[in-house]
């Protein structure tokens, strides 16, 4: 079974070699993409089961003990993460394949989309289930070494100016990060996270918080948090619907994901808690006022995905099991449902030429699958029941009343209030985009950027990804009761860490 934990990585980094050697045979770049992160899929699920049933999983590369090893790790919480974002990641590149097909045939091969790809998806799994600040930070340069690829791909000046703001905000992010595991190991004499947990207890508490509040600066520059997260609304609308629906998916929730694990086990102090109750207010309401002043509707997207990052600091700074448990539920109904209205959107622009609500209209009448396709993660996405994202609120809801303080009431009427602005948003984008006249679709201004093609072409692996997705966000709801179970034993754990802790430097003994 430990054996199984370096494949999440190992195969995506195997498949995009093999891909880039094979650029001029596209059918096969095809084969080995789908084929890899379908295999990733089937080893989540396994994870997820085992770290359910018998607890964590510890792999000690080179056999080399913790904590002066690299150690990888899966516990629920990971494994549950792993398993949703290569659901994401293998829908969006049957999208990505079948829009490639319809714009360009099936002979004409991507000699960079699908290897940089690939390399994204390690660097994802990566992120999951290391276990030491240092190989963290590797994960996140990979990514952020394949996004670099994907986001200035058939580069027009827009995206130049884009991705230039994209690649500064990602570089200062590393930079704090490396400053960030230098001061750690200075500190403590360890980077290994469940070492760690044990030696920054006795550091001094100015010392602690310090530390603490760099590492949520850092984490919050990648989970775009308010102020953080001036890049992302410029950075994401700019690429083309499947690079931003995987963007949007995980590339922010890695820095969530980075935020829970680290101010659970390692990080926890009470100053930090209040400082990411008042983050997450303002994330939820600043992100979401500027949603429905936006006319573009990927800049609409790109900042109700800011707006809902708060939800899920809002149970993180609660640190309690039930605000952890509803932090975790929302971070999984997310991924999917972001990723999918992306796809949507993906699918929108194609048919209307245009990504402005003011020149679209009548789409339910001209594609009444795309409307369908886009209510569903909406409402979800508003928390309307009985989808997921109502499920994960009243649970954030409940954690905010038992909490009984000032911060937790007032983050507990942010989030409703940002749940009906939400809603408001996504009416706005109903009407302006599916209600009225049918139109003709506006002439591409520029054919070569992927971006709104207005040829009102789509072929059935783009819609079949896209309803793959929003079903997902579906069987999530109708999984609630054990999705739910799962994470409050997750929450538990995490809360804890006397588990995590203990299987992994019990393992380095070994």
């Amino acid at each position: 079974m430990t054996v199984l934990l370096a494949l999440p990585v190992l195969l995506p980094l195997l498949g995009a070699a093999l891909s880039l050697l094979l650029g001029r045979r596209p059918d096969l770049q095809r084969v080995i993409g789908t084929t890899v992160l379908s295999v990733v899929v089937a080893i989540a699920s396994v994870l997820v089961y085992v770290t359910d049933t018998e607890g964590p999983v510890v792999l000690q590369l080179g056999g080399y003990a913790a904590p002066f090893g690299i150690t990888l790790i899966a516990d629920r919480l990971a494994a549950l993460l792993l398993l949703v974002s290569a659901v994401v990641t293998l829908a969006v590149l049957v999208f990505s394949i079948g829009q490639r097909i319809t714009d360009y045939g099936r002979e004409i091969a991507s000699t960079t989309f699908q290897p940089a790809y690939l390399v994204l998806c390690a660097g994802v799994s990566l992120a999951y289930i290391t276990g030491d600040l240092f190989n963290l930070f590797v994960a996140f340069e990979i990514m952020l070494s394949a996004s670099y690829v994907l986001i200035t791909r058939r580069t027009s000046a827009r995206r130049v100016r884009a991705g230039m703001t994209y690649v500064i905000v990602s570089l200062t992010s590393s930079l704090l990060f490396i400053t960030l595991i230098a001061l750690v190991y200075a500190a403590t004499g360890t980077i290994n996270l469940a070492d760690l947990s044990v030696a920054f207890r006795d550091l001094s508490p100015g010392v602690q918080t310090s530390i603490a509040l760099l590492a949520t600066v850092v984490f919050g520059i990648k989970a775009a948090l308010v102020p953080l997260h001036f890049w992302l609304p410029d950075s994401y609308p700019t690429a083309p619907a499947p690079i931003t629906a995987v963007f949007a998916g995980l590339l922010t929730k890695v820095g969530v994901y980075a935020l829970i694990r680290t101010h659970t086990l390692v990080f926890q102090n009470d100053a930090v808690w209040n400082v990411l109750l008042v983050v997450s207010i303002l994330t939820m309401v600043v992100g979401v006022l500027g949603a429905i002043a936006q006319e573009d509707i990927n800049r609409l997207l790109s900042f109700l995905l800011v707006s809902h990052i708060g939800f899920m600091l809002f149970g993180l700074g609660m640190a309690t099991v039930v605000g952890v448990t509803g932090a975790i539920l929302y971070v999984v109904h997310h991924i999917t449902v972001q990723a999918a209205l992306f796809l949507v959107s993906g699918l929108l622009t194609r048919r209307t030429g245009t990504v402005s609500l003011r020149e679209m209209s009548g789409v339910a009448k001209s594609a009444p699958l795309i409307a369908a396709l886009f209510a569903v993660p909406a409402l979800n996405l508003a928390g309307i029941p009985p989808f997921s994202g109502f499920i994960a609120k009243i649970t954030l809801f409940r954690a905010g009343a038992e909490s009984a303080t000032v911060l937790a009431y007032t983050a507990t009427a942010a989030a409703v209030l940002t749940s009906f602005l939400t809603l408001y948003a996504m009416t706005r984008v109903w009407v302006g985009a599916f209600w009225g006249a049918k139109r003709e679709p506006f002439p591409d201004d520029d054919p070569t950027d992927e971006l709104t093609v207005g040829t009102g072409l789509t072929n059935r692996p783009m819609v079949f990804a896209t309803s793959v997705l929003v079903l997902t966000g579906v069987a999530i709801a109708l999984a609630a009761g054990p999705l739910a179970a799962m994470s409050e034993r997750a929450a538990e754990d995490l809360l804890g860490g006397d588990q995590y802790r203990s299987v992994v430097l019990t393992e380095g003994e070994d």
